[in-house]
């Protein structure tokens, strides 16, 4: 299917695009586009290092050494009062 499309289709394309959202729009539209992808590739790696880090053949997590003391997390405090 990807074999058929020629230079012309491709100029075609560009000018329909360029006519349903007009030259001024354009730098925006890339611009949100670029986020966009940016976001999704973002998310994407932290799934897949989600994955590496549950994973226990993927080795031990970080060790504390001397002098490192992690305090413990506080407690859990009492619920907030339902809102009315």
């Amino acid at each position: 299917m990807g074999r058929n499309i020629s230079a012309w289709h491709v100029i075609i394309v560009l000018v329909v695009v360029l006519l349903l959202f007009g030259a001024n729009r354009l730098p925006g539209l890339a611009k949100s586009i670029g986020q966009s992808m940016k976001i999704f590739k973002n998310e994407v790696k932290d799934l897949t290092d989600d994955g590496k880090r549950d994973d226990p053949a993927a080795g031990p997590g970080p060790v504390a050494g001397p002098g490192t003391d992690v305090p413990p997390p506080p407690p859990a405090g009492p619920p907030a009062p339902p809102r009315p």
